[in-house]
């Protein structure tokens, strides 16, 4: 049966592994994508795709309605994945109105011509609609280090800007969804690793460091710990959800491996220098430098995915130790790639990999 979807953000690393996913499956589906292209937007992702007539690629800022109502008329999409967002920490420690602009008052825009798009829609049409609403674990806090993982029914406590609206943006799904009835869902996934990820997240600014033969800046002791799940199986559960998710719950998405910082940066390393040794012997991990702690950085995350796991069926089908050294591999046989993201985005003392400030783990 043919679908017609509409994903916000399209161009970003979870929402082109999603729309590669989609394509991929072999439904007939048509995808539209909506991304501004902003810094870590890249197109490039999707070139595989760029000729089939099943993908449509649209440059828009989900901020601007009158863009956002004439993709809804014209394509009359049955699911939107909203993944449209601002998404890491230390940008939004440096300029918080700009993720106050995105994650909210967009959200809010999307959400609104959504409900305006559905009043024009026959009862059959509004009940076959899903609204997709992807957020992350940061919402939530931090962990102790012995206390049990954030399930769908924890309540909010973000600490850092970019949490607090991402936080701000499932509360007005949440909020339209009940005012409105309009048919949403919440999907909290943890820490997303994978080929094509923007290079000022820790696993591919970790590669780049090392193989640009630079410190590799590991923030405080680097004790703290995240949940860590493959961007492919991610974007599998997003369908599922889509296809068999109960409208108005929340779904916690875990490839269930957790791993403190320095020692998912020390595996890195071991397989940089296992498959791009470094002359007299010297090993990667003597790149590693321990710089300042962020303002506010979050001990630990993780997310219990029982619900997924019960209503699904489904199990993360990708080990994560195998799966990061795939991803190392990945990052060095195309270099080429990442490396002119470095010349073209990080010069001056602009954020990220052109000093040794150290990423979090945002999710988009």
């Amino acid at each position: 049966m043919r679908k017609q979807i509409l994903v916000t953000g399209g161009a970003g690393f979870i929402g082109s592994a999603l729309i590669r996913a989609a394509l991929s499956e072999g439904h007939n589906s048509k995808v539209v994508s909506l991304d501004a292209l902003t810094y870590a937007a890249d197109l490039r992702r999707l070139a595989e795709w760029a000729s089939d007539p099943r993908y449509i690629f649209v440059k828009g800022d989900i901020r601007d309605a009158r863009t956002v109502r004439k993709l809804l008329a014209e394509h009359q999409p049955e699911i939107l994945f909203h993944l449209a967002a601002e998404s890491h920490v230390d940008r939004s420690l440096d300029n918080p109105a700009t993720f106050v602009d995105t994650n909210v008052l967009g959200t809010y825009r999307v959400l609104e011509e959504v409900r305006l798009y559905l009043t024009k829609l026959d009862s059959a049409a509004r009940g076959q609609f899903r609204f997709i609403n992807v957020s992350t674990d940061e919402v939530f806090g931090a962990l102790g280090p012995s206390d049990p993982p954030f399930t769908s029914m924890s309540p909010y406590h973000p600490n850092s800007p970019y949490s607090a609206t991402k936080a701000s943006a499932d509360h007005l799904v949440r909020a339209f969804a009940r005012s409105y009835n309009l048919p949403a869902i919440i999907s909290i996934a943890g820490n997303n690793f994978g080929p094509w990820q923007f290079p000022e997240k820790l696993i591919p600014l970790t590669i780049a460091k090392a193989l640009s033969g630079e410190p590799i800046p590991v923030y405080g002791n680097g004790e703290q710990v995240r949940d860590w799940t493959h961007v492919d199986d991610h974007v599998a559960v997003l369908l599922l959800i889509a296809k068999d998710g109960r409208v108005g719950e929340t779904y916690t998405v875990s490839g269930g491996a957790q791993r403190r910082n320095v020692d998912l940066v020390r595996s890195i390393c071991a397989e940089l220098d296992r498959i791009e040794p470094l002359p007299h012997r010297k090993r990667h991990e003597e790149l590693v430098s321990f710089v300042t702690d962020r303002p506010g950085h979050d001990f630990r995350y993780a997310l219990e995915s029982s619900r997924i796991r019960g209503e699904f069926k489904w199990t993360p089908p990708q080990e994560f130790e195998p799966s990061l050294r795939e991803v190392v591999q990945w990052y060095v046989a195309h270099r080429e790639w990442w490396q002119s993201l470095m010349a073209d985005r990080y010069r001056g003392d602009r954020l990220g990999l052109a000093n040794t400030r150290s990423p979090t783990q945002a999710k988009t």
